[in-house]
């Protein structure tokens, strides 16, 4: 009787730790608090060319080869590129749709063609696709110390 309950209890905690357990944390752990939408980043930033900052949004795509970038959502069907500080930390390859909040550096950019075309590669895109990529790209991009993935 003693070893039911004592496996009644185990198995009670597992399955609580499980359901409050909805997110992934990757990198340097952050909370999800005051973090602004990436809809709203370009008016916070204002005429800054960087800001340190929080910011929340959902995934539009996940470099298929590491997870060592992702895109997010952002203003007028536009997507920010994430990259992780250092190459520290990578992200799942499997979180297009999912709610992220990732923390660190947000900086307006002129992402290179060379460097579009990589990015377009990892993401699987197809050559003819690739070779559309013909200017550089001026957008805030960022620069993540930690990432939350909400599940």
């Amino acid at each position: 009787m003693k070893t039911l309950a004592i496996l009644t209890l185990a198995l009670g905690i597992s399955l609580s730790t499980v359901a409050q357990d909805n997110v992934s944390y990757h990198g340097k752990k952050i909370t999800a608090d005051h973090a602004t939408p990436t809809t709203e980043l370009p008016a916070k930033m204002g005429d800054k060319t960087k800001l340190d900052t929080k910011v929340e949004g959902t995934v539009e795509s996940v470099c298929q080869v590491k997870g060592c970038w992702m895109r997010v959502k952002a203003a007028d069907g536009q997507a920010m590129l994430v990259r992780f500080r250092d190459y520290g930390f990578f992200v799942p390859k499997d979180i297009v749709g999912k709610s992220v909040v990732f923390e660190g550096t947000a900086e307006t950019k002129t992402t290179s063609v060379a460097e579009l075309r990589h990015y377009a590669e990892d993401a699987g895109k197809s050559k003819e696709e690739i070779a559309k990529i013909t200017q550089p790209e001026k957008a805030i991009t960022f620069v993540a110390d930690g990432v939350i993935v909400k599940k």
